[in-house]
């Protein structure tokens, strides 16, 4: 059977890391009701796998070019992941360190949003 291409395999990992974010999404609404480790475990083990999923699908596409703010990204996801899973173990952890990793996650998306946008409008610009 041939492999699939190389687009479907981005596609599909993109849609497990939007299955990962809705089942992360659910333990959130139930971790909040056992305290902030409880948060951190769960947002913890969902910044671990989104970071991979990120990076295997970046690494995937380097090809492309651009992708090193998605491998940055996603290396850090995963860091950060471990971290904040270290973290719920300390007595009276707090959730501080989630407000610069979504700053981060932010910004990080924003660059490759407009690498992206600029590789998309200069590949239709020189089609004309």
């Amino acid at each position: 059977m041939p492999a699939p291409p190389r687009a479907s395999r981005s596609v599909l990992g993109l849609y497990v890391n939007i299955g990962i974010s809705v089942f992360a999404a659910v333990g959130l609404v139930f971790a909040v009701t056992s305290g902030i480790p409880g948060v951190l475990r769960v947002w913890g083990v969902w910044a671990v796998a989104a970071g991979l999923v990120q990076l295997i699908i970046a690494l995937r596409r380097r090809a492309l070019g651009g992708q090193w703010a998605m491998i940055a990204s996603g290396s850090i996801s995963a860091l950060a992941g471990i971290s904040f899973l270290r973290q719920a173990a300390v007595p009276h952890s707090s959730l501080g360190n989630l407000a610069g990793y979504a700053l981060l996650g932010g910004i990080f998306f924003l660059v490759s949003a407009l690498r992206l946008g600029h590789n998309a409008s200069r590949s239709a610009g020189g089609s004309n």
